[in-house]
């Protein structure tokens, strides 16, 4: 029997300090519809800007996972996104009042609790699984990083580290089944060297950082002064190094527990990738940027796929799903820029649509003397209208809105465009069509030969004019 998506029954609220920018930040989790995904709502900020977390929204890496939208960020979103994943949770609504995520105590064990309390509940679809087929790897030789996905009908992931450590040695953990989270992974709090305080707090990092939300490694033997100056800069009672090279009053839960803790920052950046994963990851010195370029890369393999699977081939003689007038019932273009002829198919989530391109084009004229070329453009402008032609035909009175730009991105060009082409534009929905915005993956073809190919992101909006008036 497939699995439901999740959501959770009602809202609950956390409190703490950003672990970089010292903060106090509360963060709600409330509930959420199916494939809405995780999405944060900076409440502290005028119109409260949401930012979806997905990997291709990631900005930053060091000392933990930065996402940004629109110039908005969020920090140290690690902890809440593994816990999410963790508990198998797929739609939530995070708001946080701060651009910063709270440490805690450094794990997720206090996420976790606060979830189970709020409610996990089923919601009526199915979970949007991808199944690895065949396995996908990043690997960082200079810095003897591996991460690989290997297909498997479940998810698992095995984590080594191996920092030349004299205290924490070589230090392996898995992760063999999610119901396994909540007492093996998310109780793992972050880990730090000593070494590396001082250098971290002149640098502006770990404001919030405390002796209580972190396991401070010592690595040689270090004299009980500097052991107190550093206490002090925390502003902490005076304590003394454990036998164990730990250098606070904190216990390990596991003899593996910072590998265990790897292990969760891993989750929380692979959440990114959007959709639960059925596979066996294996990752040697794993950490956020690594993290990162591994689950876009699991992205781009993803969107190629979503693209080449679901589209007909064109049939010339098929008559069409939408001609040109009907068409112009949705768009608000015109001659001499309405640049879609007809649509040959469409669902709710992907379309195929023609532009018959000939001599008569106006752009011709310049564009060139002599070699007539069809501007780049001007190609990424029809595919653009065949994508707002999918979006329209989700609202009932499409005559009252338009799609706008937001974003164009991997745009690539790969044949001219030339009078007598006939280009076969075929776009997919990439994530579902959240709040007004939408984002696309499309392709050209000139017969059976990849014409150009690129991203958009376009919003939905009203518009003050009807089909009548539109220009």
């Amino acid at each position: 029997m497939s699995k439901k998506q999740k959501t959770i029954r009602k809202a609950v609220t956390l409190s703490g300090k950003g672990l970089h920018t010292g903060l106090q930040v509360d963060v709600t989790f409330r509930p959420a519809p199916e494939n809405h995904g995780y999405v944060f709502k900076r409440t502290d900020l005028e119109n409260q800007p949401l930012i979806h977390a997905v990997a291709e929204n990631v900005v930053d890496t060091a000392r933990g996972t930065t996402i940004a939208e629109n110039g908005v960020k969020i920090g140290t979103i690690e902890h809440l996104m593994a816990s999410l994943y963790g508990q198998e949770i797929d739609n939530v609504l995070l708001e946080i009042n701060g651009p910063e995520a709270p440490i805690i105590d450094g794990s997720a064990k206090f996420v976790v609790r606060a979830l189970k309390e709020a409610g996990i509940v089923d919601q009526e679809q199915d979970k949007n699984y991808y199944k690895i087929n065949e396995k996908i790897s990043y690997s960082d030789p200079d810095k003897n990083i591996d991460i690989s996905i290997y297909p498997d009908d479940k998810f698992s992931v095995d984590v080594m580290i191996d920092y030349n450590s004299r205290v924490l040695g070589n230090q392996y953990a898995t992760l063999s089944d999610l119901r396994d989270f909540e007492n093996e992974i998310a109780p793992c709090r972050t880990f730090v060297f000593f070494h590396e305080l001082e250098f971290l707090l002149k640098n502006n990092l770990i404001k919030g950082g405390d002796l209580e939300n972190a396991i401070v490694i010592l690595e040689n033997e270090v004299p009980q002064d500097e052991l107190d100056r550093i206490a002090d800069l925390f502003n902490k009672p005076r304590i003394k190094r454990n036998s164990e090279g730990v250098m606070n009053n904190l216990e390990m839960y596991f003899t593996n527990e910072p590998a265990r803790h790897k292990l969760l920052d891993l989750l929380g950046d692979l959440s990114l990738i959007g959709r639960p994963i059925k596979g066996r990851i294996v990752a040697t010195r794993p950490g956020h940027l690594a993290n990162n370029l591994f689950s876009r890369k699991i992205c781009s393999i993803i969107k190629q796929e979503l693209t080449e699977s679901i589209f007909p081939e064109y049939d010339i003689s098929a008559k069409p799903l939408l001609n040109v007038q009907q068409i112009m019932n949705l768009l608000p273009h015109r001659p001499p820029f309405l640049l879609v002829d007809k649509i040959v198919a469409m669902t709710e989530t992907a379309i195929v649509g023609i532009k018959n391109v000939t001599m008569n084009e106006g752009f011709f004229i310049g564009h060139f003397p002599g070699e007539p070329i069809m501007p780049g453009v001007l190609q990424v402008e029809a595919m653009a209208q065949v994508g707002g032609i999918l979006v329209l035909s989700s609202v009932p009175d499409p005559e009252n809105y338009a799609t706008y730009f937001l974003k164009i991105d991997q745009v690539k060009f790969k044949r001219k465009v030339i009078p007598g082409d006939t280009l076969v534009f075929k776009l997919q929905y990439l994530s579902p069509l959240r709040r007004g915005i939408v984002h696309m993956r499309g392709q050209a073809f000139v017969g059976s030969e990849l014409a150009m190919e690129g991203e958009m992101m376009a919003q939905i909006r009203k518009t003050k004019f009807s089909n009548e008036s539109k220009p």
